[in-house]
């Protein structure tokens, strides 16, 4: 591994604009504080001014400088202080429960609420840290006749990439053809994100076309958000990282570095450093907030297919030169974890230790960080048709068909029983596995990647492309397409270019 290489796409004056604006930020800070003493003591002014129309443009100029001159510690300290009221009012309704039954004093109660409190956040930081994992694959209830995929957004081309806001109230798509969609789980309201001219995007640090008379490709392969919201990368087939605004919908950077197409992007969690991988065989760190280039590393020997990462600077890839790679950042090593018979199509992090990866061969693999090869393997996890569950007339069950292979015998197209993306649902033993044949099948992970077994099927027409299971697990998104992600040596007529949402029920955590 080569030492790090530090270079940045952003010209030196706007650390000066950073230093600049110090002091009016320590002003603006203190004039909030004297708003919200004011706001607190008037309040019931306030709200007549509101009804006769009086001081409205005041408050929303002061209101829309308070959103932009909030810091990132500021609205951590925000957030932070919104989510122990949520416990409080938790702890709150079990304490209002339990009053029911027997009575106790204040001083008792309020001890019993903290203690609540405590327990509680407890429990989610472990969660959240992976330390403990959820258990959801035992809550899953059976699904429904009405339970079933559903197109939330359309695309004109094959859906390429899925990603879901840290809050699960947003989601954001691609397809092949460079529309990029920004759209709202619940009600399906979509907003589209508009590629600026060629001038723009060379102001945005762009590299400049060899051949201007070649269109510049806007073909997406890959989506990622930051934790907090802000930042949505993108890359594709002209070999830059597109960074833009959330909020605004709007260009505002390009990555340039990578000599083939960047195929897969994740946010390292809560924070802004962004990692991109490519056709050239190199992964490279780039920082959103400071727009500058960190590091590369290299070691895979083939393209780069997918990318993962959770909170800590440990990154998990995969290739086509049959290996998985766990990429220990700051110590700049790597372990590298070879598949047993066929190329690895994508992977995912289970939790810091474990992780879980798809096959061409129709396989599906869980590993450990030690051991070198996979602790469980299910074979033809996609097989073209999944009839299980259906008897046949002397009693006995149907076998699944072997790949590439339909009910009759008939050969059919490999591509379809590809396990093309997996998903596992953060923090928790729930995962999801898609390929080409017209299901997308739910696993329920076993301890320490002991075994994996199968707990529903969801039938859905096309080539999954991405999966993204919601933090609460309550629903599972699928980007869809008529063609495989990567390429088009498969193709479904019948299949709908877009992303479809299927929920999951779950039983009441006792």
């Amino acid at each position: 591994m080569k030492p790090r290489n530090r270079k940045s796409n952003v010209p030196s004056t706007k650390k000066n604009k950073k230093n600049q604006g110090h002091d009016d930020f320590f002003e603006s800070a203190a004039k909030r504080r004297r708003k919200a003493a004011l706001d607190e003591a008037i309040e019931s002014d306030d709200s007549d001014e509101d009804v006769f129309g009086g001081g409205g443009e005041r408050e929303n100029a002061e209101d829309a400088d308070e959103e932009v001159e909030e810091t990132a510690d500021e609205k951590r300290v925000r957030l932070a202080t919104e989510h122990l009221e949520r416990i409080r009012a938790i702890a709150k309704k079990i304490e209002e429960e339990e009053e029911e039954e027997e009575g106790e004093g204040d001083d008792g109660r309020e001890r019993k609420r903290d203690s609540l409190v405590a327990e509680i956040l407890q429990k989610d930081q472990l969660e959240e840290s992976g330390r403990v994992r959820r258990l959801l694959s035992s809550r899953v209830v059976e699904p429904q006749p009405e339970d079933r995929f559903q197109v939330l957004i359309k695309h004109l081309q094959p859906v390429t990439a899925v990603c879901l806001s840290e809050d699960e109230s947003r989601g954001f798509s691609a397809s092949k053809d460079g529309l990029i969609m920004h759209w709202d789980v619940e009600t399906g309201k979509k907003e589209k994100y508009l590629w600026p001219s060629e001038e723009v995007l060379i102001s945005h640090y762009a590299k400049v076309r060899e051949k201007p008379s070649e269109k510049r490709s806007k073909h997406v392969l890959t989506l990622a958000v930051s934790s907090d919201g802000r930042y949505l990368a993108s890359g594709g087939l002209d070999r830059h990282v597109h960074l833009w605004d959330v909020r605004s919908k709007e260009h505002i950077q390009a990555f340039h570095g990578h000599r083939g197409p960047v195929s897969c992007l994740t946010f390292r969690q809560g924070t802004s450093q962004l990692f991109s991988g490519s056709y050239d065989r190199t992964i490279k760190l780039w920082n959103a907030d400071d727009r500058t280039h960190i590091d590369n590393l290299f070691g895979h020997q083939s393209e780069i297919l997918t990318i993962d990462c959770l909170r800590k600077e440990r990154l998990l890839t995969a290739g086509r030169d049959r290996t998985m790679r766990l990429w220990k950042v700051p110590e700049e090593s790597q372990l590298i974890f070879r598949a047993p018979s066929a190329s690895l199509e994508c992977s995912c992090f289970i939790n810091d230790s474990e992780f879980m990866s798809g096959s061409d061969d129709g396989s599906i693999e869980l590993w450990s960080m030690m051991r070198k090869k996979p602790t469980h393997i299910v074979k033809n996890a996609h097989p073209s048709t999944i009839n299980q569950d259906i008897p046949l007339e002397n009693g006995i069950k149907e076998a699944p068909q072997e790949n590439g292979k339909d009910k009759n015998g008939l050969t059919c197209s490999a591509a379809q029983s590809w396990v093309s993306s997996v998903a596992v649902c953060r923090g928790s033993d729930l995962a999801a596995s898609g390929a080409g044949n017209g299901t997308v099948r739910l696993w329920a992970l076993e301890p320490e990647s002991r075994g994996i077994h199968p707990l529903h099927n969801f039938p859905l027409d096309g080539f999954v492309n991405a999966l993204a299971f919601a933090k609460s697990g309550r629903f599972l998104l699928a980007g869809v397409g008529q063609e495989p992600r990567l390429g088009r040596w498969g193709r479904n007529r019948t299949a709908r270019n877009g992303v479809a949402i299927h929920p999951i029920r779950l039983k009441e955590e006792k």
